[in-house]
């Protein structure tokens, strides 16, 4: 990855920052370590933050921010028109047209990804950047390539961010009643957004079963969709001696990251909410299929040195921190396509094939973790 150096001395200390992250969810809370890397570096300064309506709950809370701009997907530079160099310096995330040229607007410098050399765009966002990082190859973490905008500053980097904060318990209480935090148990996340990211639903039975089995209750959590919910209903069912508390649509994302936070364990696939997982410091265990672990895998709570990725593209189980990171096995895995139809909605025979044995063997390895909780991350 090519990156731009100017003088440290020549950026005057900023008193207002942007960070511009105009994807999706988990794209957003993989935003939170390079937050957290600006606040340190300058704990005085205003730290706002442009996102798309829907993805606002991934820094809902943030300490580390002072505000947060939700813009619509259709009529984003409306919103902005009234912040034309309102701030001293925009970290761009994206190399897309969109969130560059809004930068460009709202900001005096932009420090920003850009394309490869070559690539459309390149000249002109290179042009409109003060600083500036090429797009990875393709063997970057996203969380290093965000970043890498703070390390071509020269700031010390922080590894770690802050997951999204609920006001209160409120929420969580009224489900599980008021001492829910002192229960032992687990969360499951069985549905992903696409279909070629799914495990298969005897999968999950399975392993909520197990989990009973093992003195815990268990939380199953999901989106407000109806089909999503009807899933989450079936599996809670699916066990009548288990403890299982179905919260599918009923918390905010701020109220999954308390919860899961003081889980024994998290079970979820290559989704957005298992990234939050991470986040949390909760003992997290990732099925992944056809997505890059390399490029997509959950960052894991980890204080190491910045490197491409903490995770190889091909191993059948790898551990990093807090999470593990269990991948079908298949000559094929990581496809790093939308399943064997190549559509989102098509099955994937890695996920299909991973056998229940496979998954409770890095369960039960997280669960030690869980109950060891001073043991040293490597």
């Amino acid at each position: 990855m090519n990156s731009q150096q100017a003088p440290l001395a020549s950026l005057p200390t900023p008193h207002r920052i942007a960070v511009v992250c105009l994807r999706r969810l988990g794209d957003v809370l993989l935003t939170a370590p390079l937050i957290r890397t600006l606040r340190v570096a300058y704990p005085q300064a205003r730290i706002e933050a442009l996102v798309f309506a829907g993805t606002e709950g991934a820094l809902a809370g943030n300490p580390d921010l002072d505000a947060l701009h939700v813009l619509p997907q259709r009529g984003a530079f409306a919103r902005v028109r009234g912040l034309w160099h309102h701030y001293d310096v925009a970290f761009c995330t994206q190399a897309a047209d969109r969130p560059q040229l809004i930068s460009a607007w709202i900001a005096r410098r932009r420090i920003s990804v850009v394309p490869r050399a070559g690539e459309p765009g390149y000249h002109w966002k290179r042009w409109l950047s003060w600083r500036w990082t090429e797009l990875p190859d393709g063997d970057a973490h996203t969380v290093v390539q965000y970043l890498r905008l703070a390390e071509i500053c020269g700031l010390p980097i922080q590894a770690i961010g802050i997951p999204p904060q609920p006001e209160n318990d409120a929420r969580i209480a009224a489900r599980l009643g008021a001492d829910w935090a002192s229960r032992r148990y687990a969360v499951l996340h069985p549905a992903p957004k696409f279909r070629y990211k799914e495990w298969t639903a005897d999968g999950w039975r399975g392993l909520l079963a197990w989990l009973g089995a093992q003195g815990l209750e268990v939380m199953i959590t999901g989106s407000g969709d109806a089909q999503e919910m009807q899933r989450a209903a079936a599996l809670a069912a699916s066990a009548p001696g288990v403890t299982t508390h179905n919260l599918a649509g009923a918390l905010q994302l701020g109220d999954l990251s308390w919860l899961i936070g003081k889980a024994q364990v998290f079970v979820g696939p290559d989704t957005s909410i298992t990234h939050l997982a991470a986040l949390t410091g909760a003992p997290t265990v990732a099925l992944f299929g056809p997505s890059s672990p390399t490029v997509w895998g959950p960052w894991p709570q980890i204080d190491a040195p910045l490197s491409n990725s903490p995770w190889q593209e091909v191993m059948p189980l790898q551990q990093r921190g807090n999470v593990w990171l269990l991948q079908g096995i298949a000559p094929c895995v990581p496809c790093k396509l939308e399943g064997c139809e190549r559509r989102l909605d098509s099955y994937s025979h890695c996920l299909d094939e991973l056998p229940l044995v496979r998954v409770t063997a890095a369960v039960a390895a997280a669960l030690q973790r869980s109950a060891n909780p001073t043991a040293a991350r490597l």
